[in-house]
């Protein structure tokens, strides 16, 4: 049997080995781990250079989740973040380059340039400065010198900015902010101020785009949303107003100003989608009065009541209401002489009241201020054979009625004229010979105008009965007195046949 004491001493010499082979085993695991970093970094830098932005990531987060102490490995994460737009990511890295190595001037130089951009002047300087205290390379103590009278100088511009921000002299705040944005451009309040500075001045629209970055720039920026959502509303685009406000309670559901302004603009925007969807329905009236509908939901916006008498303006048009319709645009248009859609419904409520002539001259402004729209010169030239087919024979006014008149109406009125200037009417041969003439005009507007097909043309300004408007040779619709008489002017296609005869 072994005694104890034996087991001791054999233990105690075998000890040395034991801890040679446990460094041995931990050296191994350690040069293991080493070479998987290595073999991460290697794969990152290579992606990097083929611009595989995600795969480069990919590899430097696993070298780094392999050595935490690798500084090396954040420099090269924080190169794919920046290359990412992530400059906050990068930044994070940059600082935890400088904890690991403080003489690495190049991580600490990027940093100052990143913070710069963020408009924090004084953590800039201070990495510019330790640039410049280090003993780093001649280029690199150039570009800090250069950087740090960058920031001295930006400082000094945002000191003036406030400066005339506060003494309201909005203009010369922009002109400053200008300036600085152009250098500090990930500095969501210098966006903001200058944001302001355009709502003060009158200019909204140019405020969206800085309010758009700040709310990129700073997490759970609900402000910059309501605010972006609130300019939208008042230049009338309903839509992106309510996409805004949408952003802002994802953001923050309790969210008293936002919530708020949302519950208006659903209404008013399911008013307006419902006015449009009649419109296509060509139900004008039912359009008409949703739109007076969504003059009543918003009064204090003024550019929804215009916006909405624009479209009713519109469905009188195409409803064949022509004195509201005339009525109504020309209320738009002395707010708005240059809108288009105003300028086109009034000029076809004017083709409705046969004003050619002051239909021509809207379609012709609208076309000043509308490029390449065929439709637009497709009805300028259609005003245009109208006003010249009135100055010659026009089948409406023969028979004294209205453009949109129903067959009913033209046939009514057919009747009490061919009754009124039938020759048998006149025994004078010089009031008879007149009486032929009218007579005739007057059977053949009611066959134009009676005929879908032949009234179809020459509402588009062409006359079916004219040859020169057919660029035909002879025509065969064009007819002497004779070949009208027997015809019975009170027939409308029955069978009931009445003739006339003549000595």
């Amino acid at each position: 049997m072994v005694s104890p004491r034996a087991c001791v001493h054999k233990l105690a010499s075998a000890l040395p080995l034991l801890l040679t082979l446990w460094d041995l085993h931990f050296e191994g695991a350690e040069c293991g781990i080493n070479a998987e970093v290595e073999k991460q970094l290697e794969m990152g830098k290579k992606l990097l250079a083929a611009g595989q932005l995600a795969d480069a990531l990919s590899h430097f987060h696993a070298a780094i989740e392999g050595d935490s102490d690798n500084y090396l490995a954040y420099y090269r994460r924080a190169t794919v973040y920046l290359a990412m737009g992530k400059s906050k990511a990068a930044i994070r890295d940059l600082s935890k380059v400088v904890e690991l190595k403080q003489d690495f001037t190049s991580a600490r130089l990027q940093r100052g340039h990143l913070l710069l951009k963020q408009g924090k002047f004084d953590e800039a300087e201070e990495d510019f400065q330790r640039v410049l205290q280090s003993s780093s390379s001649d280029k690199e103590q150039a570009e800090a010198r250069s950087q740090l009278m960058k920031s001295n100088e930006m400082k000094h511009l945002h000191s003036q900015a406030q400066s005339a921000y506060l003494q309201g002299d909005y203009y010369s705040a922009i002109g400053l902010l200008d300036e600085i944005l152009n250098v500090c451009v990930w500095d969501a309040e210098l966006r903001e101020l200058r944001a302001d500075c355009y709502i003060k001045e009158g200019e909204p629209g140019k405020a969206v785009g800085d309010l758009k970055a700040a709310a990129k720039l700073k997490s759970d920026n609900t402000e910059a949303f309501y605010k972006i959502s609130i300019i939208y509303y008042q230049l009338g685009d309903h839509e992106l107003s309510l996409s805004e406000v949408r952003e802002c309670l994802k953001l923050d559901q309790d969210h008293k100003e936002c919530f708020s302004h949302y519950k208006q603009i659903k209404k008013l925007n399911k008013q307006i989608v419902s006015a449009e969807d009649f419109i296509r329905e060509e139900r004008y009236q039912d359009a008409i009065d949703k739109y007076e509908t969504v003059m009543k939901t918003e009064t204090q916006v003024p550019v929804y009541t215009t916006r909405a008498k624009e479209r009713i303006c519109y469905c009188l048009s195409k409803n064949q209401q022509s004195t509201e319709a005339i009525r109504l645009c020309t209320e738009v248009l002395t707010l708005e002489p240059d809108n288009v859609n105003a300028l086109k419904s009034r000029a076809e409520a004017y083709l409705l009241e046969e004003q050619y002539e002051e239909a021509i001259r809207d379609y012709e402004t609208a076309k000043e201020h509308s490029d390449n729209d065929q439709q637009l010169q497709d009805d300028l030239e259609k005003a245009q054979r109208m006003l010249k087919q009135s100055q010659k024979r026009d089948y409406y006014k023969i028979l004294g009625v209205k453009r949109n008149a129903k067959k009913q109406e033209i046939v009514k009125a057919y009747r009490k004229l061919a009754m009124q200037w039938h020759p048998d009417n006149f025994q004078d041969e010089e009031e008879k010979k007149k009486a032929e003439k009218k007579f005739i005009d007057i059977a053949a507007a009611k066959e134009v105008l009676t005929d879908p097909d032949m009234r179809r043309k020459f509402d588009a300004g062409e006359d079916p009965l004219d040859a020169e408007s057919q660029q035909g040779g002879g025509n065969p619709f064009h007819r002497g007195w004779n070949s009208w008489q027997g015809f019975d002017p009170f027939s409308s296609g029955g069978p009931f046949k009445f003739k006339f005869h003549f000595n």
